[in-house]
């Protein structure tokens, strides 16, 4: 009789750890599934991405935020060519009060995604290319008009100020965050 409470006793124990086991796997299994796709592979030896050109940028840790909240990082490592016109801190910050806050919070992930769908269109063109396009359509199925004045190239009434080649197209820094007209 004592052996049989014994095997009693240890088969709940065994219960609870098999349980306690599933539920950290879980833990696990849900981080690993988020962090999954081209965007988390390691490579050292290639031309960074257009994702890698932001993440290494501190003037663009606003817009990496976003991207990462979006869930858009698969998106920007595809084989391209992609442009991205990649807004800077500063143009984040120019944005009224909480903007910014309020697109970060998961219920605003679909407008958060237009809005930085809104930043891409496929092509690798440099800022002096560019001066031939009246308009560009963007990744969101939204199309952006481009200006030139002088030597200055707008996206979006948004400056291009610099251009950062990629290994899967290229990265022009703006100087404002492009706003679609259907949000």
């Amino acid at each position: 009789m004592s052996f049989l409470v014994f095997l009693t006793i240890m088969g709940c124990k065994n219960d609870n750890k098999a349980n306690i086991e599933d539920s950290n796997s879980t833990a696990s299994e849900n981080v690993e599934s988020k962090m999954q796709g081209q965007a988390f592979i390691k490579d050292d030896e290639s031309k960074p991405n257009v994702l890698q050109v932001a993440l290494g940028s501190p003037d663009h840790s606003t817009l990496v935020t976003a991207v990462q909240a979006a869930d858009l990082e698969n998106a920007l490592v595809n084989a391209g060519p992609l442009m991205v016109f990649a807004p800077t801190n500063e143009a984040f910050a120019a944005l009224p009060q909480g903007t910014v806050e309020n697109l970060l919070k998961p219920e605003n992930k679909d407008a958060l995604a237009n809005i930085l769908k809104y930043h891409v269109t496929p092509g690798n063109y440099s800022k002096d290319f560019l001066k031939k396009f009246k308009k560009l359509g963007q990744a969101n199925n939204q199309d952006v008009m481009i200006e030139v004045q002088g030597d200055d190239v707008f996206v979006g009434g948004a400056k291009i100020v610099a251009s950062v080649p990629a290994g899967n197209g290229i990265v022009h820094v703006i100087d404002k965050v492009l706003l679609p007209a259907n949000q």
